[in-house]
């Protein structure tokens, strides 16, 4: 039974007087703060600081934990997002005191071991994607299309083509960021349609790409969860024109080992180190989105990177430095390192054939689950796919007015986390599902029982009003989006209980 007494806000749970710890008497003489401090800096009362036991805080928390789902509590089917489990062994290497004490600012001659581990980062980075420079300092994946749009644009002004090259080509299976970061870098974003099969349309591609075009922002595999077979060519299409081609590395966790972005033709790439290879993942963070690139790019990277400046072999020697033509800092410090040594963890825990082990099971995951479904829900492009796929509950919504919406809704009151629902937007009342290399056939095969379950449920009604078992039901998630309720303890900033929360019709 949940305890939702303990979930109200502690500003709520607070009583005068309760404690959860008690300091010691000070030993040092007493100052009052306007003896020591400016008078500006001085608050004109003591903040309203919950006041609370320790077995309020411990349960207010706690519960709070289980509210909402995680991949170390449910099956998390997100398409596009990856959210696979993420092994402890890392957090626990990750938070070795070596590491998390260790303070950025001091000199590099304490540094050497966190610089060894960052330097061999960028070394695996850069074989995983056969693109050779690499900088670890974008802190998330949409930062790091950013930072390498940036980079192509220091090239092209380098080139005296800065002011002719304007145009960022992206299929309209991209993902949403890549339009975004083309517009924030000040490119002009330009969406391709694509083939009847799902793919980039070669011929479309030949007739936008010109001597006004910077980039080709391309997913491979794509959104759809597929492999874009004639990749080669469509590079070839840009390079001869003077582009580059960026490769977003989101759905990495579908091709490592069996393929690299050098190889068919990206001059640059980011990658999502939580995703693709371990971190907490979700609620917006946190991340690592370090960037890798051709050699005749690598003078642009942000920096600092680690560079081996000497030493021996079993004492060699590194320092930070900042390339030649960087386009400056995107991040503080050595980037987000917290991530990155996760990811480095991860990556000396499986090798190279772990990793290659990785997308293999993850391809024959998704591959197994769409099959299982075929029968109960469309699957608009029906080829194998890599790591996810997407379905349509198009036939659900015209027979049975069921949607893909009402699909995930339902889905939660089974304990399963909901697809991505409506992207990509070219396939109408998409599901995408990535079940991930980690789930068990046995969870595949329940996940599968339930969406038969659920499209086939006697009330329709009863799935179209779902869920039925969460403190919220359906939000408007517009508004939610677009008026966010931020509460705390702040002075003038109210709670909103649970039942007035605006709800869509």
């Amino acid at each position: 039974m949940r305890n939702t007494h303990a979930t109200r806000p502690l500003s709520q749970l607070s009583r005068p007087g309760y404690r959860a710890a008690r300091f010691p008497e000070s030993d040092v003489p007493d100052h009052a703060p306007a003896d020591v401090l400016p008078a500006g800096t001085l608050a004109d009362a003591p903040p309203e600081l919950p006041e609370l036991t320790e077995p309020d805080v411990i349960r207010h928390f706690t519960n709070l934990s289980t509210l909402n789902m995680s991949v170390d509590t449910h099956f998390y089917p997100l398409g596009s997002c990856t959210m696979k489990y993420n092994p402890k062994r890392h957090e626990r290497l990750a938070g070795l005191p070596g590491l998390v004490d260790l303070h950025p600012y001091r000199d590099e001659a304490d540094l050497q071991g966190m610089l060894q581990i960052l330097h061999e980062m960028q070394g695996m980075l850069a074989e995983i994607s056969g693109l050779p420079a690499v900088s670890l300092q974008p802190a998330a994946g949409a930062q790091g299309e950013l930072t390498a749009l940036l980079v192509a644009h220091a090239y092209f002004r380098d080139k005296g083509e800065g002011e002719q090259r304007r145009k960022v080509i992206f299929p309209s299976s991209a993902h949403g960021t890549n339009p975004a970061s083309a517009a924030l870098a000040g490119f002009d974003p330009v969406q391709l349609k694509p083939t009847k099969n799902g793919l980039t349309d070669l011929k479309e591609l030949a007739a936008k790409v010109g001597d006004d075009t910077a980039v080709f922002m391309v997913t491979n595999p794509n959104t759809l969860g597929l492999f874009e077979r004639e990749i080669e060519a469509a590079t070839k299409i840009v390079h001869d024109a003077g582009g580059l081609v960026y490769i977003d590395g989101a759905n990495m966790n579908a091709i490592l080992g069996l393929t690299r972005p050098g190889d068919f033709g990206g001059d640059m790439m980011h990658y999502n180190v939580h995703k693709t290879f371990t971190g907490p993942h979700g609620g917006g963070g946190p991340g690592a989105g370090p960037i890798a690139v051709r050699d005749f790019l690598g003078p642009y990277l942000p920096g600092p990177v680690v560079k081996k400046v000497g030493g021996t072999t079993q004492r060699p020697e590194f320092a930070l430095e900042t390339p030649s033509k960087s386009i400056g800092r995107v991040r503080t410090h050595f980037g987000n390192v917290g991530i990155l040594l996760r990811g480095y963890f991860y990556l000396r825990t499986l090798g190279a054939a772990g990793l290659r082990e990785v997308s293999e099971r993850a391809v024959l995951n998704a591959n197994y689950l769409r099959k299982k479904l075929e029968t109960v829900l469309e699957i608009p492009h029906p080829a194998p796919c890599m790591h996810e796929f997407v379905a349509s509950a198009s036939k659900s919504k015209k027979n049975r007015q069921i949607s893909a919406m009402d699909v995930g809704k339902r889905l939660l009151d089974y304990g399963v986390h909901a697809p991505t629902v409506y992207f990509p937007l070219d396939v109408p009342e998409a599901l995408m599902i990535e079940p991930t290399e980690t789930e068990s056939k046995a969870t595949l095969d329940r996940f599968a029982d339930i969406v038969r379950a659920i499209l086939t449920e006697e009330e329709a009604e009863t799935v179209r009003t779902a869920p039925h078992t969460t403190p919220v039901r359906r939000p408007d998630e517009v508004k939610a989006a677009r008026q966010p309720v931020l509460c705390g303890i702040a002075k003038g900033c109210g709670t909103v209980p649970v039942e007035d929360v605006v709800v869509s019709e």
